[in-house]
């Protein structure tokens, strides 16, 4: 008997080794092969039944920098029983996957087990939608801040269809979003597109699209954006100072304190890069956001450095920053 079961393992163990021998022998389908069925999930299928989060890429990239997958990892991270989704415009379904060692990046998030890369076909997404009008009849080409805009408005369709939390990828999550339906204020009375969060087929988001469509001016920065957001939260809800650290509710929609995902303002973006006598604790925040579009310098991590975005890395991304940095 114990014969036979050796003879059995042995035999696995020699198609394994051959099966695996025949993948090498095939230009990058090491890589593409074993984790191409993660590229061909169904997005209803994967955030419909289960609150996911979303990240989303407009431009052709296919390579993220170190801050996008780290906001993508710490997500992963703090929400490891969730679908986090990635919507990249580079990725289509007859793209050849890159190999590990071409894009290191993208070969770290594949292979995170809830992480998904989906492509994001921008003309299927608005379908249904009051963004389909405007998508069809839009000139890309000659429109002003073309990838903001087309982001603004594929984040506000997916969390629509799908629902979940959207996030920008310079956001690095700490803490679960207690939240369901909420938006996340960046200042008193002024409402961000960075980070927000819905069940599918929320009314509030169907305003959204429409006055995205009915007030469309690429022209103007961030009035499809937080623009956008806060003209429809004014016409929800009353707007209200902040009384302390309190959030304010209308509704059946949250709007979050500044503290909760923007406890360092964009003024002072650059003290994410600084070192800090003893580091903040964020512990009234959810989610850091890093205002990379600020980053004009090209500020970046530094290992060794002891910078406050280091310190971040090493604690809520920590294969981003022992892979990447």
């Amino acid at each position: 008997m114990l014969k036979e079961f050796q003879f059995s393992l042995s035999v696995i163990l020699l198609f394994s080794c051959g099966f695996l021998y025949q993948l090498t022998l095939r230009p990058r389908c090491l890589f593409s092969c074993l984790s191409s069925f993660k590229f061909q999930q169904d997005p209803e299928a994967l955030l419909s039944h289960r609150r996911g989060i979303v990240f989303v890429e407009t431009s052709e990239r296919m390579e993220p920098p170190s801050l996008v997958c780290c906001a993508v990892e710490s997500a992963a991270k703090i929400y490891p029983e969730q679908p986090v989704v990635f919507f990249m415009k580079g990725l289509n379904t007859s793209t050849q996957l890159p190999s590990n060692s071409s894009y290191p990046a993208f070969s770290l998030l594949s292979a995170m087990d809830n992480v998904f890369l989906l492509p994001l076909d921008m003309k299927k997404l608005f379908e249904d939608t009051p963004l389909y009008s405007w998508y069809t009849r839009i000139n890309s080409s000659a429109e002003r801040h073309w990838f903001h805009v087309s982001s603004d408005a594929s984040r506000l369709a997916i969390i629509w269809k799908y629902g979940g939390v959207y996030m920008d990828t310079d956001v690095i999550s700490i803490r679960p979003i207690p939240e369901e339906n909420f938006l996340a204020a960046q200042s008193s009375r002024y409402s961000s597109n960075g980070v927000f969060g819905f069940l599918p087929h929320h009314p509030f988001l169907w305003g959204c699209m429409e006055n995205f469509v009915e007030h469309y001016n690429s022209y103007i920065w961030g009035n499809q954006g937080p623009n956008l957001m806060t003209r429809m939260l004014r016409l929800w809800c009353k707007l209200e100072d902040f009384q302390g650290l309190n959030d304010l509710r209308c509704l059946n929609l949250s709007f979050l304190h500044p503290q909760r995902f923007y406890p360092i303002s964009y003024p002072e973006w650059r003290r994410y890069y600084d070192v800090w006598d003893i580091d903040p604790s964020f512990n009234n925040s959810y989610a850091l956001h890093l205002w990379n579009f600020m980053n004009h310098e090209g500020k970046t991590v530094v290992r060794g450095s002891n910078t406050l975005v280091e310190n971040l890395y090493r604690k809520y991304c920590p294969r981003t920053y022992r892979e990447l940095v």
